[in-house]
């Protein structure tokens, strides 16, 4: 897909929901930071009862239609939620990531901010969580699961999760018209030679053309490390695991290199024919049909 679309995408998700009250924000410090995350309890429960832990994508943000909409149609159906905003290296993080911003994160740390408010969710007496990502946000959802077998984590769902593909080097000239070597090979040379704080000016990163990045930052997004693909990961994850593809996702194609992986039993997939990478319309619906039907089968 090309950028201009990508960002659009993400626009438009997020536009809706922009004016959602924090009534239900609950915020965590972290590592000198403060993160903040949406708590929406099910009718007569608590998070004893059990807890929906959600990712969201990339550098987007927990208010977007998605996400709100997701919380809303499992509240319905008597499970709670906590979506979560990974600060992306920002304090108190709301609302996209802004371009302009340095970009001062890594890949791994969404991972470690997850098991933060896994920890967070254990404090607060839940007794067992289900990790839910999306797109990027499930990939490093898998990441997590596949490297901490927390046993308050009784199973995994992964919403059209990101690959590498959509990040690799051909994806790269697709979307800047330009070759991802010179500025890899930059980066890794400095991270090599102790020197990852240094900033890459004039940088295209992930879905920010023109920005500002620290070298670490871009080799821990675009480096070969076989973790930044999600397939590699499904393998590791000890714990009950569904994959829901969308259908006609228009910006992840993943269904060849997950079908592969499901057993219908440790890993089960189920594509939602018609949706979208964002499950507009009726097809969130759909995928928590879905992901209900999952839930009961793995006892939560």
């Amino acid at each position: 897909m090309h950028l201009k679309a990508y960002i659009c995408c993400f626009i438009a998700s997020v536009s809706i929901a922009a004016g959602r009250s924090n009534a239900n924000e609950v915020t965590l410090p972290y590592k000198g930071l403060t993160l903040n995350a949406n708590l929406e309890l099910a009718a007569g429960k608590t998070a004893a009862d059990g807890v929906i832990l959600i990712t969201h994508a990339g550098l987007a943000t927990r208010s977007m239609e998605l996400y709100v909409y997701l919380q809303n149609l499992f509240k319905e159906k008597g499970y709670s939620t906590l979506a979560i905003n990974l600060s992306q290296g920002l304090s108190n993080r709301h609302g996209m990531y802004d371009c302009k911003v340095m970009h001062r994160h890594l890949y791994a740390n969404a991972a470690e901010e997850i098991g933060a408010w896994v920890g967070w969710l254990k404090n607060h007496d839940a007794k067992h969580v289900v990790l839910l990502g999306h797109s990027r946000g499930g990939a490093e959802t898998a990441l997590y699961a596949a490297e901490r077998d927390n046993p308050l984590v009784k199973a995994v769902v992964l919403l059209a999760p990101d690959t590498r593909e959509t990040n690799d080097a051909a994806a790269y000239q697709q979307h800047y018209k330009k070759p991802l070597a010179p500025v890899l090979n930059k980066a890794q040379k400095l991270v090599k030679e102790g020197k990852g704080s240094t900033v890459l000016k004039h940088t295209d990163f992930l879905y920010c053309p023109d920005t500002s990045v620290t070298a670490d930052t871009f080799v821990s997004y675009y480096g070969p490390d076989p973790r930044l693909d999600t397939a590699y990961l499904i393998p590791k994850i000890r714990k009950p695991t569904l994959i829901v593809i969308a259908g006609s996702d228009e910006i992840v194609v993943n269904d060849k290199k997950f079908v592969p992986l499901a057993d219908d039993n440790h890993v089960q997939i189920k594509v939602i024919d018609g949706a979208g990478h964002f499950f507009r319309d009726l097809y969130a619906d759909d995928a928590v049909d879905a992901i209900s039907a999952f839930l009961k089968d793995v006892g939560f």
